[in-house]
């Protein structure tokens, strides 16, 4: 790829709006996640439109820090909440990172701005006992495909896996020998997670099911038969539906409304680590890239904290 020349714009275009071009087809060449690449694009647009507007054209070693705290200071203005901003001053780091590894600019004047102060809110996690309650016995009356909907929660819970991820299963991608999965996840990174007796049977039960249903619609070969979850007209769930099913559900057992296919890969992580289990094992169920997110997604609670203090602390025994 053919690297943007430090100060010279292109027609009417200016230089941040071409970098940003190029900065996220070098995303896209690193198969970085779509929705990553989108919510970049939204707030470099936000970006380049504050700097023409503001500066004109400058070359880059004008745009400082203090044009960059205008940019997050209008935002501000417009009503964006601490966290959009914090994720649009993220991509204004990202952006100039990829230009010094380029050789475009020298410095990161967006490392001189502070991250707006978060509120740390942890979402709540049903318990352990919530959830085994939630998984056993029948499928509420509101489960339109209860053998389906059932395999679901214990994917989602039993394997700690994205929406994404679980909508993107295919047969093929099922190994029951080794009760495994093969996941495709963010960045098209592939990972194998293994699920319990639990999933296993909820599966053995759900298959027929499908291939019924397949069979009694005329169409099913126009529609996606590799795909694990399917509706019922025979298409590939999507993750919008997935979301209504697992709230729908949730609460008909007595959980939270609040409850969605997130919770329950919050829920997979928080009760591996009260559990005992180790958190680089978790992190690597999960999927993360670094462990750092993976602590951010378990959530210790109090029992397992005192049980790490009287086991470890000196003076606990």
């Amino acid at each position: 790829m053919t690297a943007p020349a430090k100060n010279s714009p292109s027609n009417s275009r200016t230089i941040v709006e071409l970098a940003t071009d190029d900065f996220l087809r070098h995303l896209r060449e690193r198969n970085a996640s779509v929705h990553t690449i989108k919510a970049y694009a939204g707030d470099l647009d936000c970006f380049a439109a504050y700097i023409g507007a503001s500066k004109g054209n400058p070359p880059w070693n004008t745009i400082d820090h203090i044009a960059i705290r205008g940019f997050l200071s209008q935002l501000y203005d417009k009503g964006l909440s601490k966290t959009s901003v914090a994720r649009s001053l993220a991509a204004v780091r990202s952006l100039y990172r990829w230009l010094a590894q380029e050789g475009i600019v020298e410095q990161n004047p967006a490392k001189l701005v502070s991250t707006p102060r978060l509120p740390k809110k942890l979402p709540r996690v049903p318990t352990i006992e919530e959830m085994n309650s939630m998984l056993d016995g029948k499928m509420p009356e509101v489960a339109s495909f209860p053998e389906r909907d059932r395999l679901m929660f214990e994917l989602l819970y039993g394997c700690g896996i994205r929406n994404s991820e679980l909508v993107g299963i295919n047969l093929d991608d099922i190994s029951l020998s080794n009760q495994a999965i093969l996941i495709r996840g963010k960045g098209k990174k592939e990972r194998y997670v293994p699920f319990g007796g639990s999933a296993l049977a909820a599966l053995s039960v759900y298959l027929p099911w499908r291939q019924q249903l397949l069979a009694t619609l005329r169409s099913a070969s126009t529609k996606n038969p590799s795909a694990l979850l399917i509706n019922q007209r025979g298409g590939r769930l999507t993750t919008r539906s997935v979301g209504r099913i697992i709230k729908r559900i949730a609460v008909a057992k007595g959980l939270s409304p609040e409850v969605h296919p997130h919770t329950l890969r919050h829920a997979f992580g928080t009760h591996m680590l009260e559990e005992g289990a180790d958190l680089r094992a978790i992190q690597e169920l999960l999927g993360h890239e670094r462990l750092a997110t993976t602590q951010r997604y378990t959530q210790l609670s109090v029992k397992h904290v005192m049980n790490v203090y009287d086991q470890t602390h000196p003076r606990a025994k």
